[in-house]
C-alpha cells in the first residue's frame, strides 16, 4: 500500500528556512491554470505571477498596460491550479507607487479576490511608505531591485543596473530598507554577480537573481523565455530548456496537413 506524502505549502517562513540552510530557491512565472498546475506538480518553490503577463500574454511592448482587474484575473486562474507553491503576485504599474492607500488597497484586492500568498513591488525608498502600510495589514510583500521593467521609460533602456558606484550604493541601501520594512525577500534583476553577492550576504530574507548571476538564494525566469516559446528574446542569462515555438509549430503543421488530406480523423478517431 503506497502512503500519500503529504504536500507540504511553501510559505515565506519556508524561504528564510531555505536561505538559512543554503537551499537555492526555484521560481517561474505562470499566468493560467494549465501552466502552474504543471509547475506546482513538478516541484517549484515560488510562481510569480509577474506583470511580464503585459508582455508575453497580452503583446504590449513594456508592462505598464497591465491592470489590477487583469492581474487578479491571472493570479486567479494560476491558484486554482496550486497546491503546494507559494503564489507571489506583481502589484501592477500605477496602483501602488503615488499614494500608500491606494497601495493596500489593491494588495487587498489581490489577496481576498485571488487568495494568492504575497504581492511583489518593484523599487525601493521611493515606495517604503507602501510597502509598511501593506506589511502592517498584514500581507506578505516581496521587493523588487535593479532594473526595474516598470521604470523602463525612466532608464530607456533594458540593460544591466547599478554599474556606477552611486546606483550600487543605492541598491544597497534599498535592499536594507525593504529588509527592515518587513520584505520576506527581493528579486534582483540584471546587476553585477558581484553586487548581488554582497547584497544577498548583507541580508536575512532571501534574494533571487534574474540576470544577476549565482550567489542569489535563488533563481527566477519567465515560462515563455526558458520554455522557448518566445524566441525573440535571447539575453545573455537565459537558458532555454525546451524549443516549445519549434515543437508546437511542427504539431500543429502536421495537423493541418492531416485535416487536408483527409487523414483525420482516422476510422478509429469517429464514432
Amino acid at each position: 500500500m503506497s502512503v500519500n506524502k503529504e504536500i507540504k505549502r511553501i510559505t515565506t517562513n519556508t524561504l528564510q528556512k531555505m536561505k538559512a540552510n543554503g537551499e537555492k530557491v526555484s521560481m517561474i512565472t505562470a499566468y493560467d491554470f494549465s501552466f502552474a498546475r504543471i509547475f506546482d506538480a513538478a516541484g517549484i518553490d515560488v510562481i510569480l505571477v509577474g506583470d511580464s503577463a503585459s508582455n508575453v500574454m497580452a503583446g504590449h511592448e513594456t508592462t505598464l498596460p497591465i491592470t489590477l482587474d487583469q492581474m487578479i484575473y491571472h493570479a486567479s486562474s494560476v491558484i486554482r491550479g496550486v497546491s503546494r507553491s507559494l503564489v507571489v503576485v506583481d502589484l501592477p504599474f500605477g496602483y501602488y507607487q503615488s499614494n500608500s492607500k491606494e497601495a493596500l488597497a489593491s494588495a487587498i484586492r489581490i489577496m481576498k479576490e485571488t487568495g494568492a500568498h504575497a504581492v511583489k513591488v518593484e523599487g525601493g525608498q521611493e515606495i517604503l511608505e507602501s510597502v509598511n502600510r501593506i506589511v502592517a495589514a498584514g500581507i506578505p510583500v516581496m521587493g523588487h531591485l535593479g532594473l526595474t521593467p516598470q521604470s523602463i521609460y525612466k532608464f530607456g533602456t533594458y540593460t544591466v543596473r547599478a554599474k556606477e558606484e552611486a546606483e550600487a550604493n543605492k541598491l544597497r541601501a534599498d535592499a536594507k530598507l525593504l529588509e527592515q520594512a518587513g520584505c520576506f525577500g527581493m528579486v534582483l534583476e540584471k546587476i553585477p554577480a558581484q553586487l548581488a553577492k554582497e547584497v544577498s550576504e548583507s541580508l536575512h530574507v532571501p534574494t533571487i537573481g534574474i540576470g544577476a548571476g549565482k550567489y542569489c538564494d535563488g533563481q527566477v525566469l519567465v515560462m515563455h523565455d526558458m520554455l522557448g516559446i518566445n524566441t525573440e528574446f535571447k539575453p545573455r542569462f537565459l537558458r532555454q530548456y525546451l524549443n516549445l515555438h519549434e515543437q508546437v509549430t511542427g504539431a500543429v503543421k502536421q495537423y493541418i496537413t492531416d485535416v487536408k488530406r483527409n487523414d483525420f480523423p482516422n476510422e478509429q478517431e469517429q464514432y
